[in-house]
């Protein structure tokens, strides 16, 4: 299922853009749900990286798309960004806010569709898994890339990622070290799961991994030190 948001608005465009997604999603055989927003400022309150896919105009009202898109960038580097405008000019400025692709409006359906076939095609490229996090109430989809380090805490796990902190009852850390165990995380000690991605020196005994400092255990040490080392030379 590929999540979308409309970010548009004009009712006729986005009504457009929910037909021209139903038609490809039948066309395709691509499942797809998408989410309307009337304003660039909608979207980014309380963004919770529930996306693969934002289709963005750039003239709105409270917060335009440009603006918008900067905002999401600072939490979220993975979503695809598709501006709709008839702004050509704007071009330039998506390189900013790493936009895949531009469709100006009026939307003519071979372009759009055409711009969705790259994106689903770079959504499938991605060696990211999703994680599914629910904490008072809310549901949080996050990417295994965006996951610094998973710390136990008791009967919580913490997800330390670059849009915050997720803290939930709803797994173990075995179980989601089966989940990232492929995606280059490594156990640094009973309580720590590592993104070594995410590491950016070794002191002594612990790692840091965003700023923050991370104990490896003893019997853990010599692992978590070849894992890395394999890892970087990949």
């Amino acid at each position: 299922m590929i999540k979308i948001a409309i970010t548009e608005d004009d009712d006729r465009f986005a009504a457009q853009l929910s037909e021209y997604l139903d038609r490809f999603a039948a066309e395709q055989g691509v499942p797809v749900r998408y989410r309307r927003f009337t304003d660039g400022y909608a979207l980014v309150e309380n963004y919770r990286h529930d996306f693969d896919i934002i289709l963005m105009d750039i003239e709105m009202g409270l917060m335009d798309g440009m603006e918008a898109a900067g905002e999401i960038r600072k939490v979220d580097e993975n979503v695809i960004i598709i501006f709709i405008t008839n702004m050509a000019q704007y071009a330039i400025q998506g390189y900013a806010v790493s936009a895949l692709d531009y469709v100006l409006k009026p939307v003519n359906y071979v372009a759009f569709s055409e711009s969705l076939k790259k994106a689903v095609s770079r959504l499938a490229r991605r060696p990211d898994v999703l994680i599914q996090i629910t904490q008072k109430g809310s549901t949080v989809r996050l990417r295994s890339s965006e996951i610094n380090w998973v710390e136990s805490h008791g009967h919580h796990l913490i997800f330390h990622a670059s849009g915050g902190d997720y803290d939930t009852t709803v797994y173990s850390l075995k179980d989601i070290e089966e989940k990232l165990k492929e995606h280059g995380f490594m156990r640094a000690s009973s309580g720590a799961l590592v993104n070594l991605d995410k590491v950016t020196r070794i002191e002594g005994g612990t790692v840091i991994v965003n700023g923050q400092t991370i104990f490896i255990s003893r019997g853990r040490k010599n692992e978590f030190m070849a894992a890395l080392v394999s890892h970087m030379t990949e």
